[in-house]
């Protein structure tokens, strides 16, 4: 199945890092979540004008004391503008599973997708569904 001593350990380094970054993508996402809003991808959905607004700068204190902190900004939102400008053979782990998120988080629509990649529409589902049960060596055997 593995042809080099090396490959195997790459193939899982580069799972373990588009674990991390999924993980990662999806939690900063799941923390825009509105009380009042729908839950789930939808609710994702409905938040993309509240994306990476800047914090506010904290106050200064009198000599010797202490200022007051600032308040932390808001972080970044995945959109279909910011997706890699790569052909399909070029797209990595990383970039497919980017993708997955941006459709499933309702940011880019599969028939967008579909047309940038020049890819069908089965193939976004494919990639939505491996990201989503975290089959990470099936998108590394896509890519490859």
């Amino acid at each position: 199945m593995f042809t080099s001593p090396f490959r195997r350990p790459a193939l899982l380094a580069a799972a373990s890092v588009a674990l991390v970054t999924v993980t990662a993508c999806g939690a900063q996402a799941a923390t825009h979540a509105a009380p009042a809003a729908p839950t789930g991808y939808t609710a994702l959905a409905h938040q993309s004008g509240h994306c990476g607004e800047g914090g506010e700068g904290g106050k200064g204190g009198a000599p010797g004391q202490p200022g007051q902190p600032g308040q932390p900004g808001k972080p970044g939102c995945l959109s279909f503008h910011d997706l890699p400008d790569k052909p399909k053979s070029d797209l990595s782990l990383t970039d497919r599973a980017r993708i997955a998120l941006t459709v499933l988080t309702g940011r880019a629509t599969k028939a967008e997708v579909a047309k940038k990649y020049k890819i069908s529409e089965k193939e976004v589902d494919t990639w939505e569904r491996q990201v989503l049960n975290g089959d990470w060596l099936g998108l590394i055997g896509d890519a490859s």
